[in-house]
């Protein structure tokens, strides 16, 4: 559906897209990430035909982007982080505007209710936009999106700024749009990528630096390889232990007490359950065991660390503690995931066909 192939973008001497290339297909919903300045809005505005690329090729449906920019933007329909609203008109008004603007051919009235209806702003049809809340003009330009039945839809920071029932809808809608079109997301909320995305785009400083499926993601965040221990015993003895426990590759004292209880942080190796062995060991030694929490491992830990792994730098953030994060060195099971995406990138790329002067 759509096949970005070796694309460059420089501001004068500042190098927005490095060689970006990637395919997405059609009927995916693809979370497209990266910290800001990372080049998620160039590769968007050179998708969407409002900026040129200096090289590479980009075709929606086989449709080149530059040799026939308007066959390629009747297919894509474009959220940006601002909704182009026009506040002193009614919902009617604009969406009738942009029916012409586009040139839909579809049925005007029978299209515009079932827009409004998947959208649900039937109900404020004949109020001015300007008298609207920020969750109905997000609707609204979600609406605006989907004049035309394009067959690719791209929100930019779709939820910002909204509250958390908005941003619930919005993330049902999205998914739901997801069933019969294909869909690139970009956002800073996490966890909407994992909630409504079949796969995850990661680019930084101008490269593609991971890509890989939502759900191989997950089930590597979801094995419980991590754990909060909550132990009473001597703090220094107690961690020695943890360290040199069959199956514990990572253990760490966090700044944490209940009563007479120190509460560490356990990381063990792939595919060992340690539950059992950490029992029996803190019994032997009469240490009791109040608490045992399974941390996991979330998106946002895999984020940070991919960012991080490319920008070689050796720090993250840990998971909130109850109390101000800290700094740690990265352990081994954020480190294990971000070398397998980088590296898995990296290969893509290097499979990457050379473009052919003649493309």
């Amino acid at each position: 559906m759509i096949s970005i192939r070796h694309l460059t973008k420089n501001y004068g001497s500042n190098c927005a897209l490095d060689d970006v290339s990637f395919e997405i297909q059609s009927g995916e919903t693809v979370g497209f990430l990266g910290p800001n300045g990372a080049g998620k809005s160039t590769t968007m505005n050179i998708l969407t035909g409002y900026l040129s690329a200096d090289a590479g090729l980009v075709s929606v449906s086989g449709i080149d982007i530059v040799s026939d920019p308007l066959g390629a933007k009747k297919l894509i329909g474009y959220l940006p982080e601002q909704p182009p609203l026009y506040l002193d008109m009614t919902v009617n008004e604009y969406l009738k505007f942009t029916y012409e603007l586009k040139g839909c051919t579809l049925p005007r009235g029978p299209h515009l209710d079932e827009i409004c209806e998947v959208t649900k702003i039937n109900d404020v049809r004949k109020r001015l936009i300007k008298n609207l809340s920020k969750g109905y003009r997000q609707r609204v330009g979600i609406a605006q999106a989907l004049i035309g039945n394009p067959e690719v839809i791209i929100f930019d920071e779709p939820t910002v700024g909204l509250d958390p029932k908005q941003i619930i809808e919005i993330r049902n809608l999205i998914r739901t749009l997801g069933k019969n079109h294909t869909v690139i997301l970009s956002t800073h909320i996490l966890q909407e990528v994992q909630a409504v995305c079949d796969r995850i785009l990661i680019i930084n400083k101008g490269k593609i630096v991971a890509d890989e499926k939502t759900e191989n993601i997950t089930r590597v965040v979801e094995n419980n390889r991590r754990f909060n221990a909550k132990i009473c015993g001597p703090q220094k003895e107690t961690l020695a232990t943890l360290k040199t426990l069959p199956g514990v590759v990572y253990a760490e004292a966090l700044a944490e007490k209940d009563g007479d209880a120190y509460t560490y942080m356990i990381e063990s190796e792939f595919g060992v359950d340690i539950r059992k062995k950490l029992f029996h060991t803190l019994a032997e030694r009469g240490w009791a065991l109040i608490g045992l929490e399974a941390l996991g491992l979330s998106l946002e830990d895999i984020f940070i660390t991919v960012v991080e792994k490319t920008e070689n730098t050796v720090q993250r953030h840990t998971r909130q503690t109850g109390k101000k994060s800290r700094l740690r060195t990265k352990t081994t099971l954020e480190s294990e995931l971000a070398d397998t995406l980088v590296s898995d990138a990296e290969k893509k790329k290097e499979d990457e066909a050379p473009l052919e002067e003649n493309d």
